[in-house]
């Protein structure tokens, strides 16, 4: 509240109430333009890839026409994946790692993560091994995600085998200018799935996905990242419409928590939106808080800050899965498994001129 002492006669009553009703407006409103509902009218064309025993987890790219998808399975020539704009291809090479993880921040510069603690990177040319990191704790290492603000700066976060030979040993590794650091999981139990920071307020969220086996059941579980401990946030079975996640929209921390999804500010949950319909499968991406794109059981809809509508619908169900997304301004790319069939899919949609 501002007070201001007022000597001018000639300001009249109506005079000093518009001018407190617009000092106060200037104090609580908005600092920029209001965000446009996202988009709609999309074209969509679905490129199936010949991958065998294997899934398209991750997919990143620099532009529409520099994008890169990868995962794991048997045959490992098959599983990175590149599209010039025009196709997707492989360059046949085998190499010694299952990137389950990938994250980039330029052309020259791409990283992906595998099931044996190696992180590989692409410099505009070829893949040459980056890095391969061990500990004490679990017999090895395995990557789930990888991501950061600059080549110099990034997380790149997984698991281990548990004394049960479960995927629970907690792995949380930084680099920072040539130098790795590998967290102590504490207590932590189980995958680190993601860990991002948030912009705004430079607070820093995972989530991680335990295994119960014989003693607890199958959870996920949001933590956030401080001063050297885990402060653990949300707890929630890891079974359809309870599944808790965190997604990473324009540099914001966005929560799944069920069937609402929220940010987070002044240590508390802020509902941006409740979604009744129970085929919402717990898995976002988005532009923006008024452009986000909602895995359904049955296809891919959209919130567009008023409603939801459907994008599409899958050809089969269920079991169908969208596991990773490229979102640019005017494309979107979708790495989407048919469990029924097995089959392989980039869902490549583009925007209306």
């Amino acid at each position: 509240m501002r007070y201001f002492r007022i000597n001018l006669p000639i300001l009249t009553i109506c005079g000093i109430i518009i001018a407190f009703i617009y000092i106060n407006a200037c104090d609580d409103g908005p600092t920029g333009p209001e965000v446009e509902p996202g988009r709609r009218d999309y074209t969509w064309e679905i490129d199936t890839l010949a991958v065998e025993y294997a899934n398209l987890y991750k997919v990143w790219g620099s532009s529409p026409t520099d994008v890169w998808a990868t995962g794991s399975g048997s045959w490992l020539d098959k599983t990175i994946w590149y599209y010039d704009g025009d196709s997707w291809s492989t360059d046949g090479i085998s190499r010694i790692i299952n990137p389950h993880a990938l994250w980039g921040f330029t052309h020259n510069e791409v990283y992906i993560g595998g099931s044996d603690g190696r992180i590989w990177k692409f410099n505009g040319t070829e893949w040459s091994e980056f890095a391969k990191l061990e500990t004490e704790g679990t017999e090895f290492i395995s990557f789930e995600n990888i991501w950061g603000t600059n080549p110099n700066d990034f997380y790149a976060v997984g698991h281990g085998p548990d004394s049960e030979l479960y995927a629970n040993y907690s792995i949380i590794t930084h680099y920072y200018k040539g130098n790795w650091k590998i967290f102590d999981p504490k207590f932590l139990i189980g995958n680190v799935v993601h860990f991002y920071t948030n912009k705004s307020d430079q607070r820093q969220y995972f989530m991680l996905s335990k295994i119960g086996g014989i003693t607890h059941p199958d959870s996920t579980i949001i933590y956030e990242y401080k001063d050297d401990n885990y402060v653990k946030l949300y707890v929630s079975l890891e079974a359809k419409g309870k599944y808790a996640d965190i997604a990473l929209i324009d540099d914001e921390v966005y929560f799944i928590l069920g069937n609402e999804i929220a940010t987070r500010s002044n240590n508390q949950f802020k509902n941006l939106v409740t979604i009744d319909n129970p085929n919402f499968y717990q898995r976002i991406w988005g532009r923006n808080s008024r452009d986000i794109f909602l895995l359904m059981t049955d296809g891919l809809a959209h919130y567009n800050g008023s409603d939801i509508e459907y994008l599409f619908y899958f050809n089969r169900t269920p079991q169908t899965q969208i596991f990773g997304a490229a979102l640019f301004d005017n494309e979107v790319f979708f790495t989407v498994f048919e469990a029924l069939t097995g089959l392989k899919y980039i869902y490549h949609g583009k925007l209306n001129n």
